[in-house]
């Protein structure tokens, strides 16, 4: 049987998050097989209320988890690496990392009380990792966190360059620079037979720009502002907090961090080396002591995250400090589509405080952690590899990246979840679908995305909710009235009457026509009863609402 090497992604292909790649080699069906990253996403109350976070759905890969040899992470984002305490026990493999991301792989494991032995902390190349027929090697990358890595995957088949999230970043402030001699050096050791690339910014014409760019405009306006300074980044990126902290402390100020987010990946940096020099923080309640033009806050909420340090500022007092009419708040981020509602409610609120709200300004104060299209092209030109597969990105990201591709030569096909594509020929071919999904963490339990449980949750909250009880006498026709409960729907309705009284009293004119048969039959009865009670309430307010019939039955003597 011919040997082949696959490529299928359970996330991260077609939606910019919760990133899950398998790469496999070996007898079609029974190929040896590693996975890449193990990321979330993040719910939305549209049209995830209540959920948690959003993982890969890994039951495929769970089903041939005997066949997994290993997981190797790329770095410490949580769209990377933020699923591994809570799917790893269905795979039960080893994981590779380089040590900034074990640092933050092992909170993650320790959360959920499991093992952290399972993690095996790497250099980088050349440095190599053994894992089934595959021999892979951590490559650095500059990225918005510290130790991201691309990796090198050999295999008998071919080498395969998984980029990872990058960009092109020769003084990145904190963490490794692009360095494109090695780049070079492994596309001339061994021809690149493919490469999947990082998307998220194919559509944007300018070349990226380094985070060093960000230091001068930040000392300006930290300097000139007259007031308290708040400035809200992502808690991962360290560079950016460092830059923050040293324009702080430059004007004078004193640095006070919020938010456990932020704390725990300063801490992470401290441990592991990547940062050395960051300045001294007060504690929040050393900071309410110091005078407001001589203090800058760096807190956690840039995605306008409802309880994190930012929107706890812009409702009033968090751990003793206020914002006041003349203080500045930065925004040194890009809001990621979708979060766009939480932070405008934010900027609005702070506005309202007589509070100076200033955003990116197009870049002045902040820079992208991936790389735009020109980059790419220049890493296209510097591999050439002989197929690339656009990841990390939305499906018309993928689309014209591969477009890109194509148009230098390079054999490329736009690969979305699911898809197995066969790597062993001239060109990617798709051989298999595979069914792929989301698991939602709700409260404390992981549940699939189509078992119902969100879908229930959004129809009543979009409809409301009855409850009917009925008593039911085995020797009789009903006992009584039915008793209706309503829960999300208006008090009264068309008529100007009471809802409940309307719906109990279609309850009641049902009860006395019912015959027997149908009161003999749980089934029918729940039937009947939901039917009646959502034409009532269409016809009384205009919306069908959810009806739980509960039925109770007296059992004769």
């Amino acid at each position: 049987m011919t040997d082949r090497l696959i490529y299928l992604p359970l996330g991260g292909a077609g939606e910019i998050g919760m990133n899950a790649y398998v790469y496999g080699y070996g007898p079609a069906g029974k190929e040896r097989l590693i996975l890449v990253d193990m990321g979330v996403t993040f719910p939305d109350m549209d049209t995830t209320p209540g959920v948690d976070l959003i993982m890969p759905d890994l039951s495929w890969l769970a089903a041939r988890a005997d066949r997994l040899e290993a997981i190797f992470i790329t770095h410490a984002h949580e769209d990377h690496v933020g699923a591994l305490g809570h799917l790893w026990p269905m795979l039960k493999a080893p994981v590779h990392c380089r040590r900034f991301t074990a640092a933050i792989a092992r909170l993650k494991l320790e959360e959920r009380n499991l093992p952290t032995d399972i993690l095996h902390v790497h250099a980088a190349r050349p440095e190599t990792v053994e894992a089934g027929p595959f021999r892979v090697q951590f490559v650095p990358v500059s990225h918005s966190i510290p130790e991201s890595s691309a990796l090198v995957i050999d295999t008998p088949a071919g080498r395969i360059v998984h980029t990872g999230d990058f960009k092109l970043d020769g003084t990145p402030v904190v963490g490794e620079a692009f360095d494109p001699q090695q780049w070079y050096d492994i596309a001339h050791e061994r021809p690149v037979m493919a490469m999947m690339c990082d998307s998220t910014n194919i559509f944007t014409p300018h070349p990226g720009r380094s985070e060093a760019v960000l230091d001068a405009p930040l000392r300006q306006l930290i300097a000139d502002a007259p007031g308290m300074v708040v400035a809200t980044t992502f808690a991962s990126n360290i560079a950016r907090l460092k830059t923050l902290a040293e324009a702080a402390e430059a004007s004078g100020r004193s640095v006070c961090l919020l938010g456990r987010a932020m704390k725990k990946m300063i801490t992470a940096a401290v441990e592991t080396g990547v940062l050395t020099d960051f300045p001294h923080a007060v504690p929040p309640e050393q900071a309410v002591e110091i005078g407001r033009e001589n203090l800058m806050l760096i807190v956690t909420g840039s995605q306008g995250e409802r309880r994190a340090a930012s929107a706890q500022l812009s409702r009033g007092k968090y751990l003793g400090l206020e914002l006041k009419e003349g203080d500045t708040f930065l925004f040194s981020s890009r809001t990621i589509p979708g979060n766009e509602r939480g932070v405008i409610r934010i900027m609005n609120a702070l506005s309202e405080m007589g509070v100076d709200v200033v955003d990116d300004r197009g870049g002045l104060y902040h820079v992208s952690g991936h790389a735009n299209r020109p980059d790419l092209e220049a890493v296209h030109d510097l591999m050439r590899p002989a197929m690339l597969i656009p990841m990390h990105g939305e499906h018309r990201h993928l689309r014209e990246h591969a477009k890109v591709a194509m148009s230098k030569g390079i054999a490329s096909e736009v690969i979305v979840n699911g898809s197995m594509v066969d790597l062993t020929g001239t060109a990617p071919r798709i051989v298999e679908y595979v069914e792929t999904g989301r698991t939602y963490l709700d409260g404390a339990v992981l549940i699939g995305a189509m078992d119902g449980v969100v879908r229930d949750r959004l129809r009543m909250a979009l409809n409301g909710h009855v409850i009917a009880t009925v008593i039911i006498d085995e020797d009789d026709l009903p006992l009584g009235d039915a008793w209706i409960e309503v829960m999300g729907l208006p008090e009264t309705g068309r008529s100007g009457r009471s809802l409940i009284e309307v719906l109990e009293d279609e309850m009641a004119d049902f009860l006395e026509r019912v015959d027997r048969k149908t009161v003999g039959s749980d089934e029918k009865l729940d039937e009947s009863i939901r039917r009646i009670l959502r034409q009532s309430a269409l016809d009384e307010i205009g919306r069908k609402p959810e009806v739980t019939v509960i039925i109770s039955r007296l059992m004769a003597e």
